[in-house]
Protein backbone atom coordinates (compact mmCIF):
# COMPACT_ATOMS: atom_id res chain seq x y z
CA UNK A 1 0.00 0.00 0.00
CA UNK A 2 1.83 2.94 -1.34
CA UNK A 3 -0.52 6.38 -0.84
CA UNK A 4 0.75 9.99 -1.56
CA UNK A 5 -1.46 12.39 1.27
CA UNK A 6 -1.07 15.65 -0.98
CA UNK A 7 -0.83 19.41 0.75
CA UNK A 8 -2.71 18.31 3.90
CA UNK A 9 -2.90 20.23 6.48
CA UNK A 10 -1.73 18.26 9.38
CA UNK A 11 -3.72 18.74 12.71
CA UNK A 12 -1.75 17.44 15.74
CA UNK A 13 -1.04 19.46 19.20
CA UNK A 14 1.47 17.25 20.44
CA UNK A 15 3.77 17.63 17.13
CA UNK A 16 5.22 21.44 16.97
CA UNK A 17 7.23 20.72 13.99
CA UNK A 18 3.98 20.25 11.98
CA UNK A 19 1.22 21.05 13.56
CA UNK A 20 -0.93 23.39 11.20
CA UNK A 21 1.44 22.96 8.68
CA UNK A 22 0.66 21.73 5.13
CA UNK A 23 2.82 19.01 4.12
CA UNK A 24 3.00 16.19 1.66
CA UNK A 25 2.72 12.84 4.08
CA UNK A 26 4.12 9.56 1.60
CA UNK A 27 2.66 5.95 3.12
CA UNK A 28 4.84 2.97 2.08
CA UNK A 29 3.69 -0.11 2.77
CA UNK A 30 1.84 1.00 6.09
CA UNK A 31 4.05 3.25 7.19
CA UNK A 32 4.61 6.79 7.31
CA UNK A 33 7.72 7.21 4.59
CA UNK A 34 8.43 10.98 4.29
CA UNK A 35 7.02 13.77 5.56
CA UNK A 36 7.73 17.16 3.58
CA UNK A 37 6.62 20.32 1.89
CA UNK A 38 6.88 18.31 -1.42
CA UNK A 39 6.98 14.83 -2.40
CA UNK A 40 7.07 13.58 -6.21
CA UNK A 41 6.38 9.80 -6.87
CA UNK A 42 5.53 7.65 -9.76
CA UNK A 43 2.44 8.22 -11.37
CA UNK A 44 1.70 4.40 -10.07
CA UNK A 45 1.40 5.55 -6.79
CA UNK A 46 -2.19 6.65 -5.86
CA UNK A 47 -2.40 9.78 -4.74
CA UNK A 48 -5.17 11.38 -2.11
CA UNK A 49 -6.13 15.33 -3.03
CA UNK A 50 -8.61 17.34 -1.74
CA UNK A 51 -8.99 21.13 -1.28
CA UNK A 52 -9.48 21.42 2.07
CA UNK A 53 -7.56 18.31 3.17
CA UNK A 54 -6.88 17.85 6.65
CA UNK A 55 -5.16 14.62 8.90
CA UNK A 56 -4.81 13.73 12.00
CA UNK A 57 -3.88 10.67 14.36
CA UNK A 58 -6.84 8.33 13.94
CA UNK A 59 -9.80 8.76 16.22
CA UNK A 60 -11.30 6.88 19.34
CA UNK A 61 -14.12 6.04 20.79
CA UNK A 62 -14.42 4.69 24.21
CA UNK A 63 -18.14 3.63 23.92
CA UNK A 64 -19.45 1.82 20.54
CA UNK A 65 -22.25 -0.94 20.42
CA UNK A 66 -23.00 -3.30 17.25
CA UNK A 67 -24.78 -6.36 17.59
CA UNK A 68 -23.12 -8.83 16.97
CA UNK A 69 -23.33 -12.36 18.31
CA UNK A 70 -26.97 -12.91 18.60
CA UNK A 71 -28.51 -9.05 17.69
CA UNK A 72 -27.10 -9.10 13.85
CA UNK A 73 -30.12 -7.73 12.59
CA UNK A 74 -28.97 -4.60 14.29
CA UNK A 75 -25.13 -4.30 13.24
CA UNK A 76 -22.81 -6.89 12.58
CA UNK A 77 -19.03 -6.35 13.64
CA UNK A 78 -17.53 -6.51 10.19
CA UNK A 79 -20.28 -3.33 9.43
CA UNK A 80 -20.14 -1.59 12.42
CA UNK A 81 -15.87 -1.46 12.13
CA UNK A 82 -16.89 -0.50 8.56
CA UNK A 83 -19.17 2.68 9.73
CA UNK A 84 -16.30 3.41 11.62
CA UNK A 85 -13.57 3.47 9.33
CA UNK A 86 -15.65 5.80 6.50
CA UNK A 87 -16.75 8.44 9.60
CA UNK A 88 -12.57 8.55 11.32
CA UNK A 89 -12.01 5.98 13.72
CA UNK A 90 -9.42 4.25 13.61
CA UNK A 91 -9.80 2.18 17.45
CA UNK A 92 -13.07 1.99 19.17
CA UNK A 93 -14.03 0.50 22.23
CA UNK A 94 -16.62 -1.97 22.49
CA UNK A 95 -19.49 -2.41 24.70
CA UNK A 96 -20.41 -6.09 26.37
CA UNK A 97 -24.10 -5.91 24.96
CA UNK A 98 -24.33 -8.62 23.02
CA UNK A 99 -25.76 -11.95 23.27
CA UNK A 100 -24.48 -13.57 24.72
CA UNK A 101 -22.89 -11.20 26.64
CA UNK A 102 -18.51 -11.54 26.84
CA UNK A 103 -18.45 -12.77 30.41
CA UNK A 104 -15.43 -15.28 29.35
CA UNK A 105 -12.16 -15.28 27.96
CA UNK A 106 -13.56 -17.48 24.95
CA UNK A 107 -16.21 -14.44 24.32
CA UNK A 108 -13.62 -11.72 23.89
CA UNK A 109 -11.22 -14.25 21.83
CA UNK A 110 -14.18 -13.78 19.23
CA UNK A 111 -14.74 -10.67 19.17
CA UNK A 112 -10.94 -9.66 18.65
CA UNK A 113 -11.20 -12.56 15.40
CA UNK A 114 -13.97 -10.85 14.27
CA UNK A 115 -12.20 -8.09 14.15
CA UNK A 116 -8.57 -8.73 12.94
CA UNK A 117 -9.51 -8.01 8.85
CA UNK A 118 -10.68 -4.35 9.88
CA UNK A 119 -8.99 -1.69 9.00
CA UNK A 120 -10.68 0.22 12.35
CA UNK A 121 -9.59 -1.95 15.56
CA UNK A 122 -11.75 -3.05 18.29
CA UNK A 123 -11.17 -2.94 21.76
CA UNK A 124 -13.44 -5.51 23.84
CA UNK A 125 -15.29 -4.57 27.51
CA UNK A 126 -15.61 -7.87 29.16
CA UNK A 127 -18.70 -7.77 31.38
CA UNK A 128 -18.34 -6.74 35.18
CA UNK A 129 -20.38 -9.84 36.49
CA UNK A 130 -21.42 -13.32 35.35
CA UNK A 131 -24.14 -12.60 32.77
CA UNK A 132 -24.43 -8.86 33.35
CA UNK A 133 -26.65 -9.70 36.46
CA UNK A 134 -24.99 -7.97 38.81
CA UNK A 135 -24.80 -10.88 41.05
CA UNK A 136 -21.26 -12.72 40.83
CA UNK A 137 -17.82 -10.94 39.19
CA UNK A 138 -17.03 -12.01 35.97
CA UNK A 139 -13.55 -13.77 34.84
CA UNK A 140 -12.36 -10.57 34.76
CA UNK A 141 -8.54 -11.69 35.06
CA UNK A 142 -8.83 -14.30 32.31
CA UNK A 143 -10.98 -11.72 30.15
CA UNK A 144 -7.96 -8.77 30.83
CA UNK A 145 -5.43 -11.80 29.59
CA UNK A 146 -7.82 -12.80 26.43
CA UNK A 147 -7.59 -8.84 25.29
CA UNK A 148 -10.59 -7.16 26.99
CA UNK A 149 -9.63 -3.29 27.65
CA UNK A 150 -12.22 -2.98 31.00
CA UNK A 151 -15.20 -4.75 32.56
CA UNK A 152 -18.57 -2.75 32.25
CA UNK A 153 -22.49 -4.43 32.85
CA UNK A 154 -23.69 -2.06 29.80
CA UNK A 155 -25.41 0.65 31.07
CA UNK A 156 -26.94 -1.61 34.06
CA UNK A 157 -25.42 0.25 37.77
CA UNK A 158 -23.59 -2.15 40.04
CA UNK A 159 -26.40 -2.06 42.86
CA UNK A 160 -24.68 -3.98 45.51
CA UNK A 161 -21.91 -1.47 46.77
CA UNK A 162 -20.16 -4.33 48.36
CA UNK A 163 -19.96 -5.75 44.84
CA UNK A 164 -18.28 -2.67 43.52
CA UNK A 165 -15.99 -2.46 46.50
CA UNK A 166 -15.40 -6.07 45.91
CA UNK A 167 -14.68 -5.69 41.80
CA UNK A 168 -12.09 -2.41 42.37
CA UNK A 169 -10.16 -4.52 45.14
CA UNK A 170 -9.68 -7.25 42.97
CA UNK A 171 -8.98 -5.69 39.89
CA UNK A 172 -6.37 -3.88 41.33
CA UNK A 173 -4.16 -6.70 41.15
CA UNK A 174 -3.67 -6.71 37.42
CA UNK A 175 -4.33 -2.92 36.65
CA UNK A 176 -8.14 -3.54 35.87
CA UNK A 177 -10.64 -0.87 34.59
CA UNK A 178 -13.98 -1.41 36.12
CA UNK A 179 -16.71 0.68 34.64
CA UNK A 180 -19.89 1.75 37.07
CA UNK A 181 -22.58 3.23 34.99
CA UNK A 182 -24.35 6.16 37.25
CA UNK A 183 -28.04 5.40 37.63
CA UNK A 184 -29.68 4.52 41.27
CA UNK A 185 -33.00 2.47 39.36
CA UNK A 186 -34.63 2.65 42.68
CA UNK A 187 -34.19 6.82 42.37
CA UNK A 188 -35.08 6.73 38.57
CA UNK A 189 -38.33 4.31 38.84
CA UNK A 190 -40.21 4.05 35.58
CA UNK A 191 -38.34 6.87 34.56
CA UNK A 192 -37.84 7.45 30.97
CA UNK A 193 -36.58 11.16 30.06
CA UNK A 194 -35.01 13.65 32.23
CA UNK A 195 -37.38 15.26 35.07
CA UNK A 196 -38.25 18.49 34.97
CA UNK A 197 -40.64 21.18 33.02
CA UNK A 198 -40.57 19.27 29.99
CA UNK A 199 -41.44 15.92 31.15
CA UNK A 200 -44.56 17.45 33.23
CA UNK A 201 -45.59 19.13 29.93
CA UNK A 202 -45.48 16.00 27.64
CA UNK A 203 -46.47 13.48 30.51
CA UNK A 204 -43.67 11.13 30.59
CA UNK A 205 -42.43 9.91 33.75
CA UNK A 206 -39.02 11.80 34.54
CA UNK A 207 -35.33 10.03 35.79
CA UNK A 208 -34.23 12.73 38.19
CA UNK A 209 -30.88 14.17 38.34
CA UNK A 210 -30.60 12.83 41.53
CA UNK A 211 -30.68 9.26 40.49
CA UNK A 212 -27.11 10.41 38.55
CA UNK A 213 -25.69 11.98 41.11
CA UNK A 214 -26.12 9.60 44.43
CA UNK A 215 -24.86 6.78 42.28
CA UNK A 216 -21.87 8.80 41.59
CA UNK A 217 -21.37 9.94 45.23
CA UNK A 218 -21.74 6.39 46.33
CA UNK A 219 -18.95 5.16 44.00
CA UNK A 220 -16.80 8.15 44.72
CA UNK A 221 -16.99 6.93 48.38
CA UNK A 222 -16.17 3.14 47.83
CA UNK A 223 -13.32 4.48 45.52
CA UNK A 224 -11.80 5.99 48.01
CA UNK A 225 -12.16 3.74 50.62
CA UNK A 226 -10.61 0.78 48.18
CA UNK A 227 -8.25 2.30 45.58
CA UNK A 228 -7.95 1.07 42.09
CA UNK A 229 -8.86 2.53 38.85
CA UNK A 230 -12.81 3.46 38.22
CA UNK A 231 -14.75 4.97 34.66
CA UNK A 232 -18.06 6.52 35.08
CA UNK A 233 -19.17 6.48 31.52
CA UNK A 234 -22.15 8.67 29.93
CA UNK A 235 -22.69 11.38 32.58
CA UNK A 236 -25.31 14.06 31.87
CA UNK A 237 -25.30 16.23 34.88
CA UNK A 238 -24.18 19.73 36.39
CA UNK A 239 -23.66 18.43 40.19
CA UNK A 240 -22.48 14.93 38.14
CA UNK A 241 -19.59 17.40 37.24
CA UNK A 242 -18.73 18.92 40.43
CA UNK A 243 -18.91 15.43 42.34
CA UNK A 244 -16.13 13.94 40.10
CA UNK A 245 -13.67 17.07 40.13
CA UNK A 246 -14.17 16.89 43.98
CA UNK A 247 -13.37 13.31 43.57
CA UNK A 248 -10.30 14.34 41.34
CA UNK A 249 -9.26 16.95 43.42
CA UNK A 250 -8.22 14.14 46.49
CA UNK A 251 -6.37 12.22 43.88
CA UNK A 252 -8.86 9.44 43.15
CA UNK A 253 -8.20 7.40 39.98
CA UNK A 254 -11.58 8.09 38.52
CA UNK A 255 -12.35 9.23 34.64
CA UNK A 256 -15.55 9.74 33.25
CA UNK A 257 -17.06 10.49 29.47
CA UNK A 258 -20.06 12.34 28.21
CA UNK A 259 -21.84 11.96 24.72
CA UNK A 260 -22.33 13.84 21.96
CA UNK A 261 -25.43 14.64 22.41
CA UNK A 262 -25.94 15.12 25.85
CA UNK A 263 -23.34 18.78 24.80
CA UNK A 264 -25.76 18.98 21.89
CA UNK A 265 -29.54 18.64 22.15
CA UNK A 266 -31.74 19.13 25.57
CA UNK A 267 -35.16 17.45 27.05
CA UNK A 268 -36.58 20.00 24.75
CA UNK A 269 -36.40 18.28 21.68
CA UNK A 270 -38.60 15.56 23.45
CA UNK A 271 -41.90 17.64 22.48
CA UNK A 272 -42.58 15.48 19.32
CA UNK A 273 -42.02 12.18 20.90
CA UNK A 274 -39.47 11.02 18.77
CA UNK A 275 -37.99 8.02 19.68
CA UNK A 276 -34.92 8.74 18.49
CA UNK A 277 -34.45 10.90 21.14
CA UNK A 278 -34.34 8.01 23.62
CA UNK A 279 -31.68 7.83 25.16
CA UNK A 280 -29.62 6.38 28.93
CA UNK A 281 -28.78 8.74 30.34
CA UNK A 282 -31.43 11.26 29.04
CA UNK A 283 -31.01 14.55 27.67
CA UNK A 284 -31.00 17.27 30.34
CA UNK A 285 -31.57 21.00 30.45
CA UNK A 286 -29.78 23.40 29.15
CA UNK A 287 -28.18 24.30 32.49
CA UNK A 288 -26.55 20.67 32.73
CA UNK A 289 -25.30 20.84 28.82
CA UNK A 290 -23.40 24.09 29.39
CA UNK A 291 -21.51 22.97 32.91
CA UNK A 292 -20.55 19.60 30.81
CA UNK A 293 -18.85 21.93 28.25
CA UNK A 294 -17.11 23.46 30.68
CA UNK A 295 -16.25 20.00 32.14
CA UNK A 296 -15.16 18.86 28.71
CA UNK A 297 -12.97 22.37 28.58
CA UNK A 298 -11.60 21.94 31.84
CA UNK A 299 -10.64 18.60 31.45
CA UNK A 300 -12.75 17.31 34.61
CA UNK A 301 -14.89 15.38 31.74
CA UNK A 302 -11.87 13.09 30.25
CA UNK A 303 -13.10 12.27 26.56
CA UNK A 304 -16.37 12.25 24.80
CA UNK A 305 -18.03 9.30 22.71
CA UNK A 306 -20.95 9.03 19.90
CA UNK A 307 -22.44 6.10 22.21
CA UNK A 308 -23.02 4.75 19.19
CA UNK A 309 -26.22 2.37 19.44
CA UNK A 310 -27.58 0.91 16.07
CA UNK A 311 -31.12 -0.28 16.91
CA UNK A 312 -33.43 -2.03 14.41
CA UNK A 313 -36.91 -0.64 13.50
CA UNK A 314 -39.06 -2.64 16.21
CA UNK A 315 -37.41 -1.25 18.62
CA UNK A 316 -37.37 2.30 17.76
CA UNK A 317 -41.11 2.65 16.27
CA UNK A 318 -43.34 1.91 19.31
CA UNK A 319 -44.57 4.07 21.77
CA UNK A 320 -42.35 6.76 23.56
CA UNK A 321 -42.24 4.25 27.07
CA UNK A 322 -41.77 1.09 25.35
CA UNK A 323 -39.05 2.37 22.88
CA UNK A 324 -35.17 0.47 23.62
CA UNK A 325 -32.95 3.25 24.72
CA UNK A 326 -29.90 4.52 22.15
CA UNK A 327 -29.19 6.37 19.03
CA UNK A 328 -26.15 6.19 16.33
CA UNK A 329 -23.24 8.56 16.60
CA UNK A 330 -20.22 7.39 14.43
CA UNK A 331 -21.70 9.61 11.25
CA UNK A 332 -23.11 12.87 12.98
CA UNK A 333 -19.22 13.73 15.68
CA UNK A 334 -17.47 15.33 13.81
CA UNK A 335 -20.25 17.43 12.27
CA UNK A 336 -21.54 18.08 15.83
CA UNK A 337 -18.11 18.64 17.51
CA UNK A 338 -16.96 21.46 15.22
CA UNK A 339 -20.43 23.32 16.05
CA UNK A 340 -19.11 22.87 20.28
CA UNK A 341 -15.58 23.19 19.67
CA UNK A 342 -12.97 24.95 17.59
CA UNK A 343 -10.90 22.58 15.39
CA UNK A 344 -7.65 21.80 17.76
CA UNK A 345 -10.56 20.94 20.50
CA UNK A 346 -12.76 18.72 18.34
CA UNK A 347 -9.43 16.78 16.94
CA UNK A 348 -7.65 16.95 20.30
CA UNK A 349 -11.17 15.57 22.15
CA UNK A 350 -11.92 12.91 19.07
CA UNK A 351 -8.19 11.59 19.98
CA UNK A 352 -8.13 11.38 23.40
CA UNK A 353 -8.79 8.68 26.29
CA UNK A 354 -7.01 5.38 25.01
CA UNK A 355 -4.25 5.79 27.47
CA UNK A 356 -6.88 4.96 30.20
CA UNK A 357 -8.15 2.02 27.78
CA UNK A 358 -3.89 0.70 27.63
CA UNK A 359 -4.43 1.64 23.83
CA UNK A 360 -1.01 2.94 22.33
CA UNK A 361 -1.68 6.85 20.78
CA UNK A 362 -0.38 6.57 17.15
CA UNK A 363 1.97 9.75 15.58
CA UNK A 364 2.68 11.79 12.28
CA UNK A 365 6.34 11.19 12.18
CA UNK A 366 8.58 9.19 9.42
CA UNK A 367 8.69 5.97 10.42
CA UNK A 368 5.58 4.64 12.95
CA UNK A 369 2.76 3.06 11.53
CA UNK A 370 0.24 5.27 9.38
CA UNK A 371 -3.10 5.35 11.89
CA UNK A 372 -4.80 8.36 10.23
CA UNK A 373 -7.91 10.41 9.85
CA UNK A 374 -8.72 12.28 6.71
CA UNK A 375 -11.08 15.01 6.99
CA UNK A 376 -12.19 18.28 5.59
CA UNK A 377 -13.54 20.96 8.44
CA UNK A 378 -15.08 23.28 6.67
CA UNK A 379 -17.81 22.24 4.83
CA UNK A 380 -21.41 22.17 5.35
CA UNK A 381 -24.09 19.74 4.99
CA UNK A 382 -27.42 18.55 6.02
CA UNK A 383 -27.20 15.48 7.73
CA UNK A 384 -29.95 12.73 6.19
CA UNK A 385 -30.23 9.13 5.81
CA UNK A 386 -27.86 8.58 3.20
CA UNK A 387 -25.15 10.02 5.26
CA UNK A 388 -25.89 6.29 7.89
CA UNK A 389 -23.46 2.93 6.69
CA UNK A 390 -24.73 1.93 9.70
CA UNK A 391 -26.82 -0.81 9.20
CA UNK A 392 -30.03 0.51 11.31
CA UNK A 393 -30.86 4.17 11.00
CA UNK A 394 -32.01 5.34 14.35
CA UNK A 395 -30.30 8.67 14.84
CA UNK A 396 -31.65 11.71 16.46
CA UNK A 397 -29.14 13.80 14.67
CA UNK A 398 -30.93 13.76 11.44
CA UNK A 399 -32.31 17.04 9.62
CA UNK A 400 -29.17 18.75 11.97
CA UNK A 401 -26.65 20.96 10.22
CA UNK A 402 -23.40 19.54 10.42
CA UNK A 403 -19.69 21.52 9.64
CA UNK A 404 -17.10 19.43 8.27
CA UNK A 405 -17.24 16.14 6.69
CA UNK A 406 -14.86 12.77 7.05
CA UNK A 407 -12.98 11.57 4.32
CA UNK A 408 -11.99 8.31 5.77
CA UNK A 409 -8.99 6.82 7.29
CA UNK A 410 -5.73 5.10 6.62
CA UNK A 411 -5.21 2.61 9.51
CA UNK A 412 -3.83 -1.28 10.08
CA UNK A 413 -2.37 -1.28 6.22
CA UNK A 414 -5.89 -0.28 4.50
CA UNK A 415 -7.41 2.73 3.19
CA UNK A 416 -10.87 3.37 3.73
CA UNK A 417 -12.03 6.43 2.11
Amino acid sequence: MNILLKAATIVDQNNKKFHLKKRDIFIKNGIIDEIAPKIDVSSKVKTIESKGLHVSAGWFDSSVSFGEPGFEERETISNGLHTAAKNGFTDVVLNPNTYPVPDSSAAIVFLKNAAQSSATRLHPLGTLTADSKGIDLAELYDMQGAGAVGFYDFKHPVKNANLLKIALQYAQNFDGLVHSFPLDTQIAGKGVVNEGEVSTRIGLKGIPALAEELQIARDLFILEYTGGKLHIPTISTANAVKLIAEGKKKGLNVSCSVAWHNLYFTDETLSDFNTDFKVLPPLRTKKDTKALIEGVKKGTIDYVTSDHTPLNIELKQVEFDNAAYGSLGFESAFGIAQQLFDLETTIALLTKGRERYGVAMPSIAEGTEANLTLFEPNSSYMFKKEHITSSSKNSMFLNTAMKGSVLGVICNGQVII
